[in-house]
């Protein structure tokens, strides 16, 4: 996929891991870091419009995880724990003490289970739009996994693409035509493949490797970030009769003392699609003792 990837914002390391090379970007030299941490599909690249300005006051690096980006693709699991395990090996090799860790989607449930895993590396927890907090019964997982299988990934065709991307979305950004193209730039990959059998696992993953339990272990100061036009959380074709408003009720009561900030006029990719509200509200919660 390197090949295939248009570059990102900003210069890409990359550091040598146990299992491979990890993909990242680093910007900014504050005394604070912001660890990025990536959803399903995606790649560092999709924090650039945050890095760019909280760069100013923190240390940010985003990571490509492993079956994502420009990072390694040979993993045998892609679950929440396994990519916690990920971000503390990555961590301990840039000799990093203490550091927030801010995750969206799929990289939300990766941050939860660090959290609870290894809370005395945290400083902070910032969950944009976590996955982990729906629970879905086991047909239902059956019938998620049915749909999301290699094959059906890379047969996906770029009007479905393009489809699929507005889904994330309130309002289709311009500035969004970048990740759009590397998604269907990347069918010509050589390693496509792996990266359509890591999404697939990433899916079992996450339905397999639950966190919801993990979330009431976490005395981590957390932010969560909700919007309110998300299309994809709750998930619209099982539970039809689940509102935006009762899921992030339920996080934000799952974590004793955590914060809550609802953010209008935004899809499920809300840190993108809203940077300046979702930049100011990390600064505050940064600010807070």
């Amino acid at each position: 996929m390197k090949e295939t990837l248009l570059p990102y914002h900003f210069p890409t390391k990359y550091l040598q891991l146990k299992e491979g090379e990890i993909a990242y970007v680093k910007e900014g030299k504050g005394k604070k870091v912001l660890i990025f941490v990536h959803g399903l599909s995606s790649n560092s690249d999709a924090w650039y419009r945050n890095i760019e300005e909280l760069k100013k006051d923190f240390t940010c690096i985003a990571i490509d995880l492993p079956g994502y980006g420009r990072s390694f693709k040979n993993a045998d699991e892609f679950t929440a724990t396994y990519f916690a395990d990920i971000l503390n090996e990555f961590a301990e090799k840039l000799k990093l003490k203490k550091f927030t860790l801010v995750g969206h989607s799929m990289g939300g449930q990766a941050s939860i289970k660090f959290a609870s895993k290894y809370p005395e590396k945290l400083d902070k927890l910032i969950l944009i739009a976590p996955a982990g907090i729906e629970e879905f019964t086991e047909f239902e997982g059956n019938a998620m996994n049915m749909v999301m299988n290699p094959k059906t990934i890379m047969a996906t065709s770029d009007e479905q693409i393009d489809r699929n991307y507005q889904m994330n979305f309130f309002k289709m950004l311009k500035e969004a035509e970048q990740m759009i193209q590397d998604r269907k730039n990347i069918k010509k990959s050589a390693d496509f493949e792996q990266h359509a059998i890591a999404i697939q696992k990433s899916v079992k993953g996450m339905l397999d490797d639950k966190v919801i339990d993990d979330l009431t272990k976490i005395k981590t100061p957390t932010l969560f970030l909700f919007s309110k036009n998300d299309m994809l959380i709750p998930n619209k074709y099982l539970h039809p009769l689940l509102t935006i408003d009762e899921l992030s009720k339920t996080a934000k009561e799952s974590i004793n003392g955590s914060k809550l900030v609802m953010i209008d006029d935004a899809g499920h990719f809300l840190q993108f699609e809203k940077p300046t509200e979702v930049n100011a509200a990390i600064k505050e919660f940064m600010s807070c003792k």
